[in-house]
C-alpha cells in the first residue's frame, strides 16, 4: 500500500461507488464549491458518448474526493440500454481510440507485452465482466514465444488470465497475478472489473479507464489485496463497469425522481402543452417520457410539501437517514438490474472489441468482429 493509500482518510466517502466521475460530483455537492484544489476535469459530448476526464493531481485532490492520484476516464453511453448494434460498435470503436491514447499518456508503446486479467466471478452474471472479457480477447504471446517467424507485422505479445475469486480458487488474485507477472515476465497489466455506481443511470452504461489499478472485489465491498505499479512492478491500467448500485442509492434516487415527477406535473398544470391535454393523466407511450432536468424540480416549499423534512435533506445527509434506516435491517442489499445478462454480453464484447484493436495496430473496425465470438 502506498503512503498516499494510507493516509487518506476514506470515512467520510459512505456513499458506494468505484467511479472517480462520481467521488468528484459528491465532494462538489458536500462543499459546493465550483472546484476542487488537486483535481482536474474536463468533459466532451459527441454522438451521444460523453467522455469525462478526471486527473487526480496531488495527495490533496486525493484526500478531497477519495481517489488516489492518476488519470480517470469515463465514458457514458446512456443508449447501451436500448441494445442499438450500431451504436455498440461505435462505442467499440470510439473506446479503442481512446485507450489507444490513454496507453501512450502513460508511456506503453506498441511493441510492449501486455498481460490482461479478468477479474470476478464467472458463476455470478453481474461479476462475469472480465471472464466474459477475457474469452474475447486475441491471445498472441504463445505465437511470439512458439512461431515468431509467423507473426504478422502490427500484433504485440498480449496473454490474458481469469484467475477466479478467493472463495473458488482458496488464493487471492494478487497473488495469482503477481506469480503470472513474475513468470512470464508483460510490461504492463490491463486489470477487468465489475464496479459499483451510485447512480441507476450509470449502472451497465458506462466505462472507467485508470491508471491506478484497482481492487479486486471493491464493487460489492470487498477489500482484497489491490493489483497497482506498487504491488506488482509494473503499470496497471484498470477498466470497470458499473454493474450493481447499493439499495441507498437506489431509495435516494427514487425521492428524486418522485419530486421531479411530481414537479413536472405542477409545472405542466399550470402550463399545459397540446400533447399534455389529450393524454389521460399518468399515461406514457413507451420512450416518450422524457429525462428529468433540474427544471423539473420543484422548489424548497413544494419538496416539503410532498416528502415534508426528507424532501428537503441535502444530498448527504439523506442518504445517511437511509442508510442508518436500511443497515440495521439488513436491507442495504447490492442489487442488479433484471436484464444484466445481456448487458453484461453487450459490455463484455463492446471492451474485447476495443482492446483487440487498441493493442493491435493490424485491428480495425472493419475486421475486430473476427477476433470476438
Amino acid at each position: 500500500m502506498s503512503e498516499v493509500e494510507k493516509d487518506m482518510d476514506l470515512s467520510k466517502y459512505s456513499i458506494r461507488t468505484d467511479l472517480a466521475l462520481e467521488a468528484h460530483q459528491l465532494e462538489l455537492e458536500r462543499t459546493g464549491e465550483p472546484s476542487i484544489s488537486g483535481v482536474e476535469m474536463s468533459t466532451e459530448e459527441k454522438n451521444g458518448i460523453r467522455m469525462t476526464r478526471v486527473q487526480v493531481l496531488n495527495k490533496q485532490g486525493a484526500q478531497q474526493i477519495g481517489k488516489l492520484p492518476g488519470k480517470y476516464l469515463t465514458m457514458e453511453v446512456p443508449g447501451l440500454r436500448r441494445k442499438d448494434t450500431e451504436l455498440q460498435n461505435l462505442v467499440a470503436t470510439e473506446f479503442a481510440k481512446a485507450f489507444q491514447q490513454f496507453l501512450q499518456e502513460i508511456g506503453i508503446q506498441e511493441h510492449h507485452k501486455a498481460l490482461i486479467v479478468g477479474l470476478g466471478n464467472w458463476n455470478v452474471t453481474p461479476d462475469a465482466l472480465g471472464p466474459i472479457v477475457v474469452e474475447n480477447i486475441l491471445v498472441t504471446r504463445h505465437l511470439f514465444e512458439l512461431l515468431p517467424e509467423h507473426v504478422e507485422e502490427g500484433y504485440r505479445p498480449v496473454s490474458a488470465l481469469s484467475p477466479g475469486v478467493l472463495g473458488i480458487t482458496g488464493i487471492e488474485t494478487s497473488e495469482i497475478v503477481f506469480g503470472v507477472v513474475e513468470k512470464t515476465k508483460p510490461d504492463f497489466v490491463i486489470a477487468i472489473d465489475a464496479l459499483a455506481s451510485r447512480a441507476l443511470e450509470r449502472v451497465n452504461t458506462t466505462i472507467q479507464i485508470a491508471d491506478t489499478g484497482i481492487n479486486p472485489g471493491s464493487g460489492v465491498g470487498n477489500k482484497r489485496k489491490p493489483l497497482t505499479k506498487e504491488t506488482l512492478g509494473i503499470p496497471v491500467v484498470a477498466i470497470g463497469v458499473p454493474t450493481v448500485v447499493d439499495a441507498v442509492s437506489i431509495a435516494s434516487d427514487t425521492i428524486d425522481y418522485v419530486l421531479s415527477h411530481m414537479g413536472r406535473q405542477m409545472n405542466e398544470s399550470k402550463n399545459p402543452s397540446p400533447a399534455s391535454r389529450l393524454t389521460p393523466a399518468g399515461f406514457n407511450l413507451p420512450g416518450t417520457t422524457k429525462p428529468f432536468t433540474q427544471e423539473d424540480e420543484p422548489s424548497v416549499e413544494g419538496k416539503k410539501v410532498i416528502m415534508g423534512l426528507v424532501g428537503v435533506l441535502p444530498e448527504e445527509e439523506k442518504r445517511q437517514l437511509i442508510r442508518e434506516v436500511l443497515q440495521p435491517l439488513g436491507h442495504n442489499l447490492i442489487v442488479t438490474p433484471k436484464e444484466v445478462d445481456e448487458f453484461i454480453e453487450d459490455m463484455g464484447n463492446i471492451i474485447a472489441n476495443g482492446l483487440n484493436a487498441a493493442l493491435h495496430q493490424a485491428i480495425d473496425k472493419n475486421n475486430v468482429s473476427a477476433y470476438t465470438h
